[in-house]
């Protein structure tokens, strides 16, 4: 079954159509914000929908606040990649491969 992710932002869908900043992945359901501002303090709900059956469930809510002292914290530069050992494609189709770099 197909499904579909969103995510809301203080009970309020979450609208990506005009921010850059913000990305959700449709592979993954991650939510990844780029260069966070006060603004976007408060909390983030991920939805899930199934269109077929046309169900939806919602995770629980997961707060983002911002450090005051503005450190990110003892973390190490980090890259991930996360591909199948094979991927499939027929001759003129489209393949999407995503990459995300982690890090200060």
């Amino acid at each position: 079954p197909a499904l579909s992710y969103t995510w809301t932002f203080n009970n309020d869908t979450l609208s990506l159509g005009e921010d850059s900043r913000r990305f959700v992945s449709q592979e993954t359901g991650n939510l990844y914000l780029a260069k966070v501002e006060p603004w976007d303090v408060g909390n983030y709900t991920c939805v899930v929908s199934n269109g077929e059956a046309q169900q939806r469930a919602w995770g629980p809510p997961t707060p983002l606040t911002l450090r005051s002292d503005g450190v990110m914290g003892e973390y190490e530069p980090k890259i991930e990649v996360h591909f199948p050992e094979t991927t499939y494609a027929a001759k003129g189709s489209s393949v999407r491969l995503e990459c995300f770099a982690l890090g200060k």
